[in-house]
């Protein structure tokens, strides 16, 4: 069971709504020794769990960003303008129930006439673009990188190869070592995945005779006659397996999870590893040259009638933005939002062409906060993708970024996308990368799988078993950074729909500013013998949260 423990932590304020003649002003009340307020443990129900990005320290003891006490304190009565919010990712299900009602129509653009009628480059644009047309899987970036290069560099070592090319064949040298190194690893995680699932099932099959059912508990398991070596081993086995198992969960529900593993690396070896396979040949653009942007379509939801592969995007998608209070699934963290969707995350790495049109598509295109739940740690144009952020900047536009699942540091490992040239120094003020957080305080309150650093990551956000929209009218927990970054653009779409005359880079320094602070030391990267405070964690060294967000953007906008 998750529960929460007491810590020490700071918040910047309070507040209370003051109203006169139909208006309303915030004004904060500093909250004094807060770090002395107990914190209860508690276990968490299916209720909480399922809202706990949005509960608040004080009033729930649940590390969430104060979605709720915002709403109820601040923004009650309150009414703001519509913001888009661009999300580019692997796609969005604009028919499900739940985002239907705020997905972005392009009401310059006639539906289905076959022209460009708002002259932006893209014909039949409703809903956004699909920079992947029919491709849906990729190699990752170092497979294409060594697929290029293998031919001039095979063979060859750093004192045969010309000065002028040493730093290519440098990353060439660095993408086949790592290369090597995930293909041997993800061959002996499909093949034990493999082992398991078979074990599971011929287990499970026993069992289920055994007891007559398949969906039994822990307890029941334990229960049951084994009066063979055999049925023994059985029961030993899956009573092991039990405890990989999250609260209310079955057997069945493991076997799902391995499955699901199995097909994941099975993928990996059939497309992101496989030099022989070419997803780009399904699009037929030049993806060295910037100024091919005649290619992709208007399918939003990617070619796939089963939408399987826009569950990413979708489930983003709808912790930002899913329809609040309408009695269904889950409810977004902002009000006033319409989600412009940009397909250009395949299964595998994202070009950095698709990256750098897709950020000015949304741009252009009236987005004021962009979304961007992806990333990889080979770029060979990042120029591009940096030209691109600028751009936004430069038309106001906030970019809020998704860290990375390794659990390193990222000032010491580059990740892309980013807004520095030596991993240093920003090149625009409108950029903020965000790390996820776990629902349990203590040294478990970062995400084990979450990257870090003091100059790359600007704030922490909810990111662990997140609940929100999937595709065909569902609802799934799913985690990483990708989960922690729309949170973030929720709150700062919030703070542009009642703050519009705020910048972007002022709605960064309140995200950044605003958030609450701890100073209990986390483990890192799952890994208990690595320890650092929190607060050395990130540029801010802050939990972000929406009820001092809002204050801070009152006081600033004034």
């Amino acid at each position: 069971m998750r529960k929460i423990n007491k810590l020490f932590i700071t918040s910047i304020s309070s507040s209370i709504l003051l109203c006169s003649c139909g208006t309303s002003s915030i004004i904060s009340t500093p909250i004094e020794n807060i770090d002395a307020i107990p914190l209860k443990n508690i276990e968490l129900t299916d209720t909480q769990l399922k809202n706990w990005n949005t509960s608040d320290l004080m009033t729930d003891t649940i590390p969430g960003m104060s979605v709720n006490r915002a709403y109820s304190e601040i923004l009650k009565n309150k009414k703001g303008q519509t913001v888009i919010v661009g999300v580019i990712d692997s796609g969005v299900d604009i028919e499900h129930e739940d985002l239907d009602d705020v997905i972005w129509k392009n009401t310059k653009e006639i539906k289905g006439n076959g022209k460009d009628d708002d002259n932006n480059g893209y014909v039949d644009d409703i809903y956004g673009w699909n920079f992947l047309g029919k491709s849906e899987n990729e190699n990752l970036e170092y497979t294409r990188i060594i697929k290029k290069l293998k031919p001039k560099y095979q063979g060859k070592n750093i004192a045969s190869v010309a000065n002028s090319d040493k730093e290519e064949y440098q990353k060439y040298i660095l993408a086949k070592a790592e290369y090597e190194k995930e293909y041997q690893e993800t061959i002996g995680n499909k093949g034990q995945y493999e082992q398991i699932l078979q074990q599971t099932k011929l287990s499970h099959e026993k069992i289920t005779k055994a007891i007559g059912k398949a969906e039994y508990t822990q307890k029941e398991l334990l229960a049951v006659k084994a009066d063979t070596p055999e049925m023994q081993q059985h029961v030993a086995f899956l009573s092991q397996m039990f405890g990989f198992l999250d609260k209310g969960e079955k057997i069945p529900d493991f076997i799902a999870n391995i499955a699901e593993g199995v097909e994941h690396f099975t993928e990996q070896l059939n497309y992101n590893l496989n030099p022989d396979f070419d997803g780009r040949a399904l699009v037929g653009d030049n993806v060295d040259d910037i100024t091919d942007v005649s290619y992709g379509d208007n399918n939003v939801m990617g070619p796939d009638p089963k939408k399987k592969g826009i569950k990413h995007g979708t489930h983003v998608a709808g912790i930002i933005a899913a329809e609040r209070n309408n009695g269904k699934g889950v409810n977004g963290i902002a009000q006033n939002v319409k989600i412009m969707a940009i397909r250009a995350v395949p299964n595998g790495d994202e070009y950095d062409k698709d990256i750098a049109l897709a950020i000015r598509y949304a741009v252009d295109n009236g987005a004021k906060v962009i979304n961007t739940s992806f990333g990889k740690y080979y770029s060979t144009h990042p120029e591009w993708v940096r030209e691109a952020i600028k751009y936004a900047g430069q038309k106001d536009v906030l970019i809020v970024n998704a860290a990375g699942n390794e659990g390193v540091d990222i000032d010491q490992k580059a990740v892309y996308p980013n807004d520095q040239i030596d991993n240093t120094t920003e090149i625009s003020n409108n950029f903020i990368t965000i790390g996820a957080l776990n629902y349990e305080y203590g040294t478990n309150l970062v995400a084990d799988f979450s990257n870090y650093g003091k100059n790359n990551v600007d704030a922490f956000a909810p990111g662990v078993k997140i609940w929100a929209t999937t595709p065909s009218n569902t609802y799934e927990y799913l985690q990483g950074t990708s989960m922690a970054a729309p949170a973030v653009s929720g709150v700062a779409a919030l703070i542009r729909s009642y703050y519009p005359k705020l910048k972007a880079n002022q709605v960064k320094q309140i995200l950044m500013d605003s958030g609450v602070a701890t100073n209990t030391s986390v483990i890192l990267g799952g890994d208990p013998t690595n320890t650092n405070k929190f607060k050395e964690l990130s540029k801010s060294g802050k939990m972000v949260n929406l009820y001092n967000a809002l204050i801070l953007a009152d006081k600033m906008s004034k």
